[in-house]
């Protein structure tokens, strides 16, 4: 089975890092079905029916985004609040994503040094982003190890990024 990629960035035009990964999944139709929220939803009227329709499809889900301020672009945000309703994803008959394997691919702008206890961010991504496990767990999908790349603002060279895009296809298919 495929994995469905939720791809949410608001401006690929100008993302060094998202553009490649994307360009390296498209090399993988066979393996992986990318949906670009912005490119879908300009309008940012989402068509939830449609949504829960491609993630029941889907046993290996990936939420890919840059990090923004510690969090998630707001679409993506949007997306989850309108798509993970109350008796599909969750309550007493809640359960249509239950069993799924669902992970995270996080662009990061800053460095990796800069996350954790005692240094500028304060936190490690871990800490950060236990916000989806808690949603994930809620909604009975199995969490997978997320999949970072650091620098992706500025300091990030191209062989980096590529490097970067062969591990990620690398990561998805390790979770299939």
């Amino acid at each position: 089975m495929k994995t469905l990629v939720i791809l949410a960035h608001p401006n690929m035009t100008t993302s060094r890092v998202n553009r490649r990964w994307k360009k390296e999944l498209e090399q993988h139709p066979d393996e992986v079905n990318i949906h670009e929220l912005y490119k879908a939803y300009p309008d940012w009227n989402i068509d939830i029916a449609h949504e829960q329709e491609l993630l029941e499809a889907h046993d290996h889900i990936i939420l890919q985004f840059p990090f923004y301020w510690y969090s998630y672009p707001p679409l993506l945000k949007k997306w989850l609040d309108e798509v993970f309703t109350h008796g599909w994803a969750y309550g007493s008959k809640g359960n249509r994503l239950h069993g799924k394997r669902m992970g995270l691919a996080i662009t990061i702008g800053d460095q990796r040094e800069n996350y954790g206890k005692g240094q500028p961010v304060g936190f490690s991504v871990e800490e950060l982003i236990a916000p989806f496990k808690a949603s994930m767990n809620h909604v009975g999908v199995t969490a997978l190890p997320h999949y970072a790349v650091f620098g992706a603002s500025f300091q990030a060279s191209d062989e980096e990024i590529n490097h970067s895009a062969e591990a990620y296809i690398q990561y998805i298919k390790a979770f299939k």
